[in-house]
Formats: C-alpha cells, structure tokens, sequence
C-alpha cells in the first residue's frame, strides 16, 4: 500500500511591492528604522536625486531645457514677442532716461551707473514692481495627460497646475532674477538721426555777405521742443511666454519645474531689436549672432522635504523615542521625496536658497519658505532642512552651469 504523500505547508510571502500597498507607512518605518536607515528607493534621509539636464533641445523656441529627476520629468521652453509701449492701456512706466535718473539718483544724460548697495536693491524692487504691473512675464505649468494616475484623459486644468503657475511667478518676481533693463527696447534718436557731411576745407576763407547775414533770436520754446523730441525713450518690451509641461509627476513638482525654468533662462537668447523710424515700428534682426543672453540675478534653487512622523504606523503602533529626558516622537527629515514618501508625510517644507550678492556679503540666503502639513517643523528642523538646501544649491549649480 503506497503511502500518501505528505504536504508540508509553504510560508506565505509577499514582495515587497505589495507591502508598500497594504501597509506603505509601515513599510517605509521599516525601512528607515533598519540599520542602515536606507529608504525605499536605496537612498538615505538626506541624499538628494541628481538631475539630468539638457538644454536648447527645442527649435522653435528662444531657450529650451529638459530636466529629469528620478521619476520626474519637466519640459520648459521660453518664447519671445514684443510689446509696444504705445499698446499699453493706463500705465505710467518709466520710458524715459531722466525717469530711470530720478530713480537711480544718477544723471539724465545717460544711464547712471548704480553703486550704491542700498539704491541697487531700491531700484530692483521698482523694476520687479514695474515688471509685474506690465506683465512681461507669462509662466504656464501644464500638467500632462499621464504624467501620473491622477491625471485622466478629458480633465480640465488642474487647481495644482493653476496654482504652481502662481507660484512661479511669484519667485520670479520675489527672487529679482531677471532685469528690467534686458527687456527694455529704447530708441535714441541721436544715433537714428544721419550726421552731416563733411565739407571740404577752402583754400582761402572768405568774408561773410552781409546780405546774407541773419540776427539768431533765441526762442525757449523751440529749444525745448527740440530737446524732448532727442531724448531717448523706451518704444516696447520684450515678454516672455514661459511654458512648463510636467511628464512625469513623482513627489513634488515644484523643484524640478523651477530647475527646469532656470535652466531655460540660462539657454534664453533675445533677439537683436530696434525701433525703425520710418515704418514707425520695431525691427528685430534674424540672426542668432546678433541675439544676446539674459542677465539673470544669481542662482536661486528650491528644494523640497518631507517630514515622516512615526507616531503611527500602518499597524496603529505607537513609537517614540527619549529626546532630552523627554518622550518626544520619532521623526525623519526626508529629502527630495518621491511619489511613495510623499502619500506617507505629513508635512511638507520647500525652501528656494541662492547665494548673497557682494554687497551684502558671502553666504546663502533664503529667499523664500512655503510649508503645508502638520505642526512636528520647529526652529531645529527648519535649521536642517535650510542647511540641506544649501549643499543641494552647491550641486545643482554644478549640474545647471555644466549644461549650459
């Protein structure tokens, strides 16, 4: 008689996939509490994704950038078009040399060369101010069909894309990255005017006719109407159309939009522009040799956090830590967080850093801070995390100038 065989039971085992699924907070407290204190994706608490940047990558425009970060991908690509200042509907800007003079405390000549720390930072906040009153620069995030399983065929435009196109140019404004006078179209008419002939010298010089001679009267209101019309003036504006398309969305998307848009400006060109006296418009020359770069104001990088709190777990375990002779709750500091890390945070802190100009010293500053979440960030994370956001400036600029 055969024996019956014998079934011993198997051990029932996941992949950690479906770990992530079932229990993600519990998975990632696992991960991070293990010795190596590793995340899911293999990186520590503070490592950071390296970007991969290309730039001038589309034809059509005047600066273009590709940025991809770990699972994030962005696309930014800059137009140019031009504004007449004779378009402009109730606005007073200043489009004349002795406006910018008054403003700048210089003379009225020419343009003043600002020294002065204090007059500098003045002027650019009224450029920025006149900058935003024009609307001259027109950011647009779009957030792609695809670009994550929130996004569906068929949507309207998103609340997240209306308001990351705010939050662009905002910074854009805040941070005084692009100069008013690159995008000033002046038109002096000393140099349109065509200079005289030279005569050639007599040999003997000859008396005047007295017939011919003539009494110059002076007349203040023909000098004065004379002196206006040679006084140069702004004729239009450059504008920039900044389009941002998001293609794939993993965590947080406003650093890699804003890299992206950084990287773009870097690559911008603007075209060679004049105001052309006889057709009464502005002529723009068609050759890229004649095209000059944008004079951008530093090197302003945002990062992003994440704040995972372990009070509760997956399993409704509570776990907490001594912390200075007090039970305080165990929590990690996370940079540059993924789509996963991101559902299990509670608290997000992006920080945009650049280094401080010459007149106010050497160091960063911090340009701007947007938390949304809980109440575990105090005074000491802040301190990490704009710590953290200070070596992340240092590689991406490294990355962003070697791209460019």
């Amino acid at each position: 008689m055969a024996k019956e065989p014998v079934y011993s039971p198997q051990p029932l085992s996941f992949p950690p996939s479906h770990f992530a699924k079932l229990a993600p907070r519990s998975y990632l407290h696992a991960h991070l509490s293990s010795s190596n204190g590793q995340r899911p994706s293999g990186r520590l608490p503070h490592e950071s994704r390296k970007p991969q940047i290309n730039t001038g990558s589309l034809t059509h425009c005047h600066g273009s950038a590709v940025v991809r970060a770990g699972d994030n991908a962005v696309v930014c690509g800059i137009r140019v078009e031009i504004l007449n200042a004779s378009d402009i509907v109730d606005c007073k800007p200043s489009t004349t040399i002795e406006a910018l003079g008054q403003r700048y405390g210089g003379g009225l000549t020419k343009h003043p060369e600002v020294t002065d720390g204090a007059t500098r930072r003045q002027s650019r906040t009224e450029d920025a101010e006149e900058m935003a009153q024009l609307d001259l620069l027109v950011p647009n995030v779009e957030l792609s069909t695809g670009c994550s399983p929130s996004y569906l065929p068929g949507m309207p435009p998103s609340t997240e894309a209306q308001s990351l196109s705010h939050r662009v140019l905002t910074l854009l404004h805040i941070s005084q990255l692009i100069s008013m006078d690159d995008l000033r179209i002046w038109y002096h008419p000393s140099s349109a005017s065509t200079p005289p002939m030279p005569q050639p010298p007599s040999e003997a010089p000859t008396a005047p006719d007295p017939t011919s001679m003539s009494l110059d009267v002076p007349n203040d209101t023909t000098s004065s109407d004379e002196e206006d019309a040679q006084r140069p003036e702004v004729k239009a504006y450059y504008v920039l159309h900044i389009t941002l398309l998001v293609l794939s969305l993993s965590g947080p998307p406003f650093p890699a939009i804003w890299t992206a848009l950084l990287s773009a400006l870097r690559n911008t060109r603007l075209p060679k522009a004049w105001w052309d006296v006889d057709r009464q418009c502005v002529i723009c020359s068609p050759r890229i040799s004649d095209s000059r770069p944008l004079n951008l104001n530093g090197l302003p990088i945002a990062m992003s956090c994440g704040v995972f709190n372990a009070e509760k777990d997956g399993a409704g375990l509570v776990s907490q830590v001594e912390e200075g002779g007090e039970k305080g709750v165990k929590k990690w500091i996370l940079c540059d967080i993924d789509g996963f890390e991101e559902g299990c945070c509670e608290e997000e802190v992006t920080v945009v850093v650049r280094e401080k100009q010459e007149a106010q010293g050497h160091g960063m500053e911090i340009l701007r801070i947007e938390k949304s979440g809980g109440g575990f960030v105090g005074r000491k994370e802040l301190r990490e995390i704009v710590a953290l956001a200070d070596e992340r400036w240092k590689v991406l600029k490294g990355v962003i100038e070697g791209n460019v």
